[in-house]
């Protein structure tokens, strides 16, 4: 049995694809979908995104707020829970799954997320294998991608990052939510990568 919650999500996370170029091009809406029981785990980020979600353009709010109408039933994630990332990361940094391990979907084709960082938080570099979009649902956030400079995106905007692409993000005085997808490798989890490449400059150093 699904969740009303979830369902309500997957169809909301359905239309962004129709509504959103980013979306279609990164990857179609999966075909293969089938149901998985979720176990909820609650994270603090939940409460805090709950407080603080950020502001969304309008045709992204319906989402922005399916993902907090479903957030007590979800499965928060402790992806850096056995890491030196530091227990204010953990205590602030949120991430649950739409489609993907602990969803309420499986598919072979494409895993979803949402993922919440509250004002005045730093993710460090990481990479995985999975290519990943990035499409800001509210607030902003500052992003980095090795190669490129970095770059303040908002509601609506996105960012793409390829296989093994070391990239970090980091919020200012605003929260920032954003739908996140992979595509390709869907089971190998992320992992700190450490340092700054040498030629990524643009919005000013990062802690």
């Amino acid at each position: 049995m699904t969740i009303p919650a979830f369902d309500r999500l997957l169809d909301e996370a359905r239309k962004a694809h129709a509504a959103h170029a980013a979306l279609r091009e990164f990857c179609p809406f999966p075909a293969d979908l089938a149901p998985i029981a979720i176990t909820p785990h609650r994270s603090g980020a939940a409460d805090l995104m709950a407080a603080r979600p950020g502001i969304a353009e309008p045709s992204l709010a319906g989402l922005r707020d399916d993902f907090l109408a479903a957030a007590d039933c979800a499965s928060w994630r402790d992806t850096y829970r056995d890491t030196d990332i530091g227990e204010d990361f953990l205590a602030r940094f949120g991430c649950y799954c739409l489609i993907g391990e602990g969803g309420g979907w499986r598919s072979a084709q494409m895993a979803s997320y949402v993922v919440y960082m509250p004002p005045g938080l730093y993710y460090p570099w990481h990479q995985h294998p999975a290519e990943e979009l990035y499409l800001v649902l509210s607030g902003q956030a500052e992003f980095y991608r090795a190669g490129a400079p970095g770059a303040l995106l908002a509601s609506g905007d996105s960012a793409f990052h390829a296989a093994n692409q070391p990239h970090a993000m980091r919020t200012l005085d605003q929260p920032v939510m954003a739908y996140v997808l992979w595509r390709s490798d869907l089971h190998v989890p992320p992992v700190l990568t450490g340092g700054e490449p040498a030629n990524l400059s643009g919005l000013g150093e990062l802690p």
